[in-house]
């Protein structure tokens, strides 16, 4: 075990790979400048050289079908976009065609294709800058999406995603890239892990994924304190999505907290309370409880953002209501909260 950042991680991950697959290229808008990617790609031109591992032009229906052709002829390709939101003006090639060629050769052909879409906010990034939309990528038959919340997850998702044959959407948000954690280098081949406890309890089921499984974290050691025990899933795979998990735990506690970085309407919380819902009658003990973004863009400045993204403080609030009891919050954390427009008090960047 080594302890790292998770932008490191993802650094070692695709070094890993591009070492054990030689026909695997690496290619992005800023792969190769300056910051590489928030140092994500770091040293790996210099590494495997320009041929494999390249910044482009901005065009990124155009690339996006290069790789799924590469692919096509048994190469191996991860695609970065520096903001998810870049990667709208690819969908079609995408949908219509990495989604579904497997299923409409028959076979004949796979898209081994990994597309790292990053989600950030904070510093004014607004509307245009700070999407999730993990459920519009969800909604495609073909397309796996997945999501790490920590370095050691980050390892060994990415370097599953990269061998899997078929295609794989990425997503990470910026704050999680100066997360430390100990990552186990050992990498077995193995299938898209969907799921992780982080913790077990009958009191209160709780759902999250990305940057929210570090918020319900935050709001499980305070509910801890307040003697409130809790399950909590954290969803690395949103398509496919692993229901059974969620229902196993739910049919325990009674009271389901689901957690989303995407906004609520139409989204993967919406889905994994109706599934629920719809598995038994009565499997709910008290109302279910999303918390997500709200249905309308995001804000660009501060005064708007501080209310629009959710934290753990919203997470104690829900326990609350569905518990029908009081939670004491300790003053200093609810001085964190404070902190809306950056992860951490000396955080500096770069956004």
């Amino acid at each position: 075990m080594r302890k790292v950042k998770f932008h490191q991680a993802i650094n070692m991950a695709l070094e890993y790979s591009l070492k054990r697959d030689k026909s695997m290229i690496l290619y992005g808008l800023g792969v190769s400048d300056p910051k590489e990617i928030f140092e994500t790609t770091i040293n790996l031109q210099k590494k495997f050289g320009s041929q494999r591992v390249f910044d482009t032009p901005n065009s990124e229906n155009a690339l996006t079908g290069m790789g799924i052709g590469y692919g096509m002829m048994g190469g191996r390709v991860v695609m970065t976009h520096q903001r998810l939101d870049f990667s709208l003006l690819s969908l079609d090639q995408l949908i219509n065609n990495a989604a579904k060629l497997f299923y409409t050769s028959d076979g004949k052909f796979s898209v081994p294709i990994t597309i790292r879409l990053i989600v950030g906010r904070g510093w004014g990034q607004g509307p245009n800058h700070s999407q999730a939309l993990q459920s519009l990528f969800a909604h495609i038959p073909g397309l796996k999406v997945v999501s790490p919340s920590n370095p050691n997850n980050a390892y060994h998702l990415l370097i599953s995603s990269i061998f899997d044959n078929n295609p794989t959407i990425f997503i990470e948000h910026r704050w999680l890239h100066n997360q430390e954690g100990r990552i186990d280098k050992i990498y077995k081949p193995k299938k898209i892990k969907s799921f992780e406890k982080i913790s077990t309890g009958r009191d209160l089921t709780i759902v999250c994924n990305s940057l929210m499984t570090i918020e319900s974290i935050k709001a499980n050691k305070i509910l801890k304190k307040n003697k409130i025990k809790c399950d909590i899933i954290n969803l690395l795979s949103i398509n496919p999505l692993n229901l059974n998990v969620v229902i196993k735990s739910v049919k325990k506690t009674g009271k389901l907290i689901v957690c989303d970085i995407d906004h609520g309407h139409i989204s993967i919380s919406s889905e994994i309370i109706s599934s629920v819902a719809s598995y038994r009658k009565n499997i709910f003990k008290k109302k279910p409880i999303k918390i997500s973004m709200p249905n309308y863009p995001t804000p660009t400045g501060p005064s708007l953002t501080k209310n629009f993204y959710p934290n753990f403080i919203n997470i104690i609030k829900s326990s609350e209501k569905i518990l029908n009891r009081n939670i004491k919050i300790p003053k200093n954390k609810l001085e964190e909260i404070k902190l809306h427009d950056i992860p951490f008090k000396n955080y500096t960047g770069p956004f």
